[in-house]
């Protein structure tokens, strides 16, 4: 296994790592996190140590694509893992946010369900043979649902402070991308669903 699929899995590792840190619970044994003011609007440590691993994670997912095509270590388990370990990030963290309230169920449904018909997509194209990289709207969505999850976690810090919901405003961006990525991905891949045999 080359240097980027190993980023990929160690990628996919950090994600129970995370979920174990954000989910414990941590007022069964009275440890309180501290929190951090910043005017009216105050961050708890806990989001800051949940950043670090998103963020250890999410650079993870630039080098292993940096290296792969600088050294030419694309390989076909990258192509298929790589998208898989994203969505695992992201897609989780995305979910337990909305189980804490934090952002809307809309947009994630939407997202999720995108996801789902882009990978049977996917699927039935690899049985044809047909291998799908990311193309440049699923990165553009990746990238944008990152940002969402960083702003989210930093209490949309530092646009709370003048009143702009940025973080609402690229999880739409990220919505929009990831229909319109969705469709794309069916227009290339259409010949293959509609098949008959």
């Amino acid at each position: 296994m080359n240097l980027p699929n190993k980023l990929t899995v160690f990628r996919i590792i950090l994600v129970p790592i995370m979920i174990f840190v954000w989910l414990f619970p941590y007022e069964q044994f009275n440890f309180m996190f501290y929190e951090f003011n910043f005017g009216p609007v105050s961050l708890s440590s806990l989001n800051i140590v949940v950043l670090v691993i998103f963020a250890l994670a999410s650079i993870t997912d630039m080098l292993d694509g940096m290296i792969a095509r600088k050294y030419n270590m694309i390989t076909t388990f990258g192509k298929f893992a790589d998208p898989i370990a994203d969505k695992l990030l992201v897609n989780t963290t995305l979910i337990i946010m909305v189980s804490k309230h934090l952002i809307p169920v809309l947009p994630v449904v939407i997202m999720l369900g995108r996801d789902i018909i882009v990978d049977g997509c996917r699927m039935i194209a690899s049985k044809n043979g047909v291998v799908v990289a990311a193309g440049y709207l699923g990165k553009l969505k990746t990238v944008s649902q990152m940002i969402t999850i960083i702003l989210v976690l930093l209490n949309n810090l530092p646009f709370e402070l003048y009143g702009i919901p940025m973080a609402s405003i690229v999880l739409w961006f990220a919505t929009l991308t990831s229909v319109m990525g969705g469709y794309s991905y069916f227009i290339q891949l259409k010949d293959y669903i509609f098949e008959s045999k």
